[in-house]
């Protein structure tokens, strides 16, 4: 009983990853714009501009389909262990690796978590922001876990990703999302330089970011 139960997991977890992807396809246009990077099977950290909990969705629904795979969304668990649905989406669907945001004394912090997932093989898609953006500035400053996992791993591809119109799609407080064509351009991929600071760095990570936004976009 418990296997055939595990197997209809399995089977209703692909089922919904499939309805996503066909969805925000059909509803998004949702196009990859291989900028800088190639979509190539290499480990990876995928770090984007956060306006939206749509925007892990648009970029899992960008990556081919031997990366999707092997990456794995990074997301709070304080929302998505709120309800049965969102876990079961976090855990089965997505594989999301889920952070405790505020860990207590003695427990793994965020950087631990993701340098483990890194360790194990798999890429990340990750939002430096550390929160969705809701304010009218274009990117909020990035948080310092994105250089310290940089300064764990080395040897890992970090790519600048920029969600385009997303937040107008699925504005805050709706659920009925709004027909836009949406974009995911992904940029060339930063190495941090042995002698880079904290600041520098995460000052030209958020740079790469900005400089994939459309200029059509600017303005909007």
């Amino acid at each position: 009983m418990m296997v055939l139960m595990q197997w209809a997991q399995r089977v209703l977890a692909w089922l919904v990853g499939e309805a996503l992807l066909f969805g925000s396809r059909a509803w998004t246009g949702v196009r990859p714009l291989w900028i800088g990077a190639a979509p190539r099977l290499r480990q990876r950290v995928y770090f984007a501009n956060h306006g939206s909990h749509g925007d892990f969705v648009m970029i899992w629904a960008s990556l081919p389909p031997s990366l999707r795979v092997a990456t794995r969304p990074v997301a709070g668990q304080d929302y998505w262990l709120a309800s049965a649905m969102r876990r079961f989406a976090a855990s089965m669907v997505f594989r999301a690796l889920l952070i405790n945001r505020h860990p207590q004394a003695g427990e793994p912090s965020p950087v631990d978590q993701m340098a483990q997932t890194l360790s194990a093989g798999e890429s990340l898609i990750l939002f430096p922001e550390g929160t969705r953006n809701t304010t009218e500035a274009t990117l909020l400053p990035f948080k310092s876990g994105l250089y310290h996992l940089s300064r764990h791993k080395p040897d890992v591809e970090f790519v600048p990703v920029w969600v385009d119109n997303i937040r107008r799609v699925m504005p805050k407080g709706e659920l009925i999302p709004v027909p836009l064509v949406c974009t995911v351009s992904f940029g060339a991929p930063l190495s941090l330089d042995p002698h880079e600071g904290k600041e520098a760095f995460l000052q030209r990570a958020r740079d790469a970011v900005l400089s994939l936004r459309p200029v059509e976009s600017i303005g909007n």
